[in-house]
């Protein structure tokens, strides 16, 4: 089996050591880098086990990488997305599989757009593993495991053995979920990440810290008191959609808890997420978010504005998600702005002070920083 891994990240990483361990596996990794890469990648779990890739292919080609793959397989953040998939159709065979890692930052809704219509697609609901790069191109670390993943599939005629592969390759207890919807619109990294992001940061100063927040081991009442609001009107949007009941379930049922006490106990103390710091940087006065990271260029921009659109096409209210959505893309719009004025710094903070408000001089903490 031939399987194309599209993308270089973290996750990218993990499911190539992974999947390509796999005796009866070839793998090949389609990354803009592809030269940092080895031929060999070492994935460790958090039990000692080493998962070693046989003999990988790496390339920036997405003909050699995606001709004659049976799975092609996309670890991207969302922005890429669509760019992937137009570049790759030209070399996807009439069986060929496309899925994502990640779908809820819009794969379903483009791959439906691009794709010829009876393309096999694939999706998970959540991703498998907690993915970190150790030495990029020669080994990582698969933080923890999920206990059982979900995955909805289209145009997959056998549904019952393409369960029983991705449970064998992903090394993990997997179920089929019956709607595009149940995978595409999560009440995880969209509501989880920017919850959490607003309540460290919607009212921030342009202060710094002595040292980067732990992103889950600090999490505080105030998150989890957003992340419930969040998630109770996700629910609403839910019951107007095909999804079956029970597919997504609440945040408060996913992590076992009862309020804001016991799930901020219960976030706080999962052991994987114990070393996972916030989207941060180090700078000469201390430490300050990095507002380019991707926790806010893919969950607002992304995962929780298609959840924002569909509410809009139901007619539904939701005020609380508006509000961290309107806060978040306000972020990301005013860092491109910096980012994009790299040689016009003083003339772009003052149409931003004029334009929007006090947040612009302390998204773009200096000429240094861009």
């Amino acid at each position: 089996m031939k399987i194309c891994i599209c993308g270089g990240g973290s996750l990218g990483h993990v499911c190539a050591g992974v999947l390509s361990s796999h005796p009866d596996v070839e793998v090949s990794v389609l990354t803009r880098r592809p030269l940092l890469w080895s031929e060999e990648i070492r994935v460790t779990d958090p039990n000692g086990k080493v998962f070693v890739s046989s003999p990988l292919v790496r390339t920036s080609s997405e003909k050699e990488a995606v001709s004659g793959a049976d799975i092609v397989l996309l670890c991207l953040p969302g922005y890429l997305i669509e760019e992937t998939l137009k570049s790759i159709l030209p070399y996807i065979g009439e069986n060929t599989c496309i899925g994502s890692i990640v779908s809820n930052t819009g794969f379903f809704f483009q791959a439906h757009k691009i794709l010829p219509p009876k393309t096999g697609l694939f999706g998970f609901q959540r991703t498998p593993f907690i993915a970190r790069v150790n030495e990029y191109g020669k080994s990582a670390f698969l933080l923890g495991y999920k206990k059982e993943i979900s995955v909805v599939l289209e145009n997959i005629a056998d549904r019952e053995s393409f369960r029983s592969l991705i449970e064998r390759l992903f090394v993990t207890k997997t179920n089929l979920l019956n709607s595009f919807y149940e995978v595409s619109l999560s009440n995880s990294n969209p509501l989880l990440h920017t919850s959490r992001l607003y309540s460290l940061w919607h009212n921030y100063d342009g202060k710094t810290y002595s040292k980067p927040i732990l992103f889950y081991k600090e999490w505080t009442n105030e998150a989890s008191d957003l992340l419930i609001a969040m998630d109770q009107e996700f629910m609403e949007i839910l019951k107007k959609l095909p999804v079956v009941s029970g597919a997504i379930p609440p945040i408060l049922e996913y992590y076992e808890s009862t309020d804001s006490d016991s799930l901020t106990a219960k976030i706080s103390s999962i052991p994987a997420f114990q070393t996972i710091v916030a989207p941060m940087k180090e700078t000469p006065e201390g430490w300050v978010p990095d507002f380019s990271s991707r926790y806010f260029t893919e969950d607002f921009p992304f995962g929780l504005k298609y959840i924002k659109e569909t509410a809009d096409s139901l007619g539904i209210s939701i005020p609380t998600i508006d509000k961290v959505l309107k806060w978040g893309l306000k972020v990301v719009t005013l860092q491109s702005v910096c980012v994009r004025s790299r040689n016009r710094f003083v003339t772009t903070i003052t149409t931003t002070l004029s334009n929007n408000n006090s947040m612009a001089p302390t998204l773009c903490h200096g000429k240094e920083d861009l």
